[in-house]
């Protein structure tokens, strides 16, 4: 393990050295911090989509079984807009 991390501190020496290797290693840093931001996101959709399915079941038992096909395909299409409002509103 050792040897192979040498291995990738080099490689990331010399594309610094190299022409143009700072603004490289500029980008790859800019998208380790893009990922980031990304992983702390979609834990917090996790977290909402905890709370929707919560909800939704106590939706079922006040209104009785018949409705639970209505209320997956809610779940379903509600993640993949929710992403989308609030990344344009928190940017």
């Amino acid at each position: 393990m050792d040897r192979l991390a040498d291995l990738g501190e080099e490689a990331i020496q010399r594309i610094g050295n190299a022409p143009g290797g700072d603004r490289v290693l500029a980008a790859m840093a800019g998208t380790r911090d893009r990922l980031d931001d990304l992983q702390k996101r979609v834990r917090g959709l996790e977290e909402l989509d905890k709370r929707v399915a919560s909800i939704e079941r106590r939706l079922d038992k006040l209104e009785g079984k018949g409705k639970t096909a209505s209320t997956t395909t809610r779940k379903s299409s509600s993640p993949s807009t929710t992403p989308k409002s609030s990344g344009s509103s928190s940017s």
